[in-house]
């Protein structure tokens, strides 16, 4: 009995990885808010130009040269990033909460697109959103969380965004109906997002209705995934 429980644990993993192999390529539409009553559909995916998909002509010399993409390298395949701010991250915030990658990301974007338990939260501040996000992404910035006595309104109305119930101004939260988020910043060296959820765990959010991409923006782009300006 523990074996064929075992076989059929096995089998419905490699049956969901097989079900999302691939999606980075194809992509996923999904609803992006820009403003207003506007939505946008966006097809989420791995941006690839072509001439970068070649990889019979990477070596280690043009992988990690110096700063790691090669002078010979074609400007559309590499990107460069700030890597000297912040501070690193841990990879697990709390034992319950769970760290996502770029393809649990995209999948969640996914599944986000039918269900309305679910919401994929940008914690950086309003400027750092509207330059760049991740499409479908809305806006809380993580000081409306930390320092919630001098955002008490702001607080308030994400609170109700999120399902939270207040039930008095004593910090009496009712989490029955609340959504599972997924919440990014800026990078693995960025606190802002880590502070929003510490902001959240404080209050008695449920840590399981609570997932974190470590790798934010920084990450996401590295990995030639689509982006939007609001």
């Amino acid at each position: 009995m523990i074996l064929q429980l075992f076989t059929m644990f096995v089998l419905a993993t490699v049956f969901a990885f097989s079900e999302e192999e691939g999606l980075e390529y194809t992509g996923i539409l999904a609803k992006h808010h820009a403003g207003g009553q506007k939505v946008q559909q966006i097809r989420v995916k791995r941006e690839i130009p072509e001439q970068c998909d070649r990889q019979e002509l990477l070596t280690n010399e043009m992988v990690w040269t110096g700063n790691y993409a090669h002078a010979k390298v074609p400007d559309q395949c590499k990107s460069t990033f700030v890597h000297t701010t912040g501070h690193l991250q841990p990879i697990k915030l709390h034992p319950e909460l769970e760290t996502y990658g770029e393809l649990e990301t995209l999948s969640f974007i996914k599944k986000m697109q039918k269900r309305g338990d679910l919401l994929l939260i940008d914690s950086r501040k309003e400027k750092w959103y509207r330059y760049m996000t991740i499409p479908g992404a809305i806006n809380m910035p993580f000081h409306h969380f930390t320092y919630r006595e001098q955002y008490e309104f702001r607080f308030e109305e994400a609170l109700r965004e999120l399902g939270v119930k207040i039930i008095n101004e004593e910090g009496k939260y009712d989490f029955t109906h609340v959504k599972t988020i997924l919440i990014f910043c800026n990078g693995p060296w960025c606190s802002q997002s880590p502070k929003m959820i510490h902001a959240l765990l404080e209050i008695g959010y449920p840590p399981k209705k609570i997932k974190w991409y470590r790798g934010g923006m920084q990450s996401w782009l590295g990995a030639g995934m689509t982006s939007v300006k609001r």
